[in-house]
């Protein structure tokens, strides 16, 4: 069975940094992209960024030029070092991958648990 395996997170003061990793674990044969979302309270979930396969990177607005995403393809895991944190950062964020079962034809979409990030002002 695959899975998302997040970790990272917490409490952060504004304008410092956080890393959030997710590993992808179980029995798959492939990896086509990696994302990450984020929910804060009341709100819909949005997207964060997004690395591909060939390793190509895009991110949302907001995030863009202070968010990193970085994948190790050997260790099935994508991260996201997020700097020069704001309070409009807080949110749930949640790990999201399209993999393809070692059990199955086709490519499947898989979600994290979500990981709480708080940035105080």
């Amino acid at each position: 069975q695959v899975q998302l395996v997040q970790s990272g997170g917490g409490l952060v003061q504004a304008g410092g940094s956080l890393r959030l990793s997710c590993a992808a674990s179980g029995s798959f044969a492939d990896i086509n992209a990696m994302y990450w979302f984020r929910q804060a309270p009341g709100k819909q979930r949005d997207w964060v960024a997004t690395i591909s396969s060939d390793t190509s990177t895009n991110y949302a607005s907001p995030v863009k030029g202070r968010f990193t995403i970085s994948g190790d393809n050997a260790k099935n895991t994508v991260s996201l070092q997020m700097n020069s944190l704001k309070p409009e950062d807080t949110a749930v964020y949640y790990c999201y991958a399209v993999i393809k079962p070692t059990s199955g034809d086709y490519y499947r979409n898989y979600w994290g648990r979500g990981t709480q990030v708080t940035v105080s002002t």
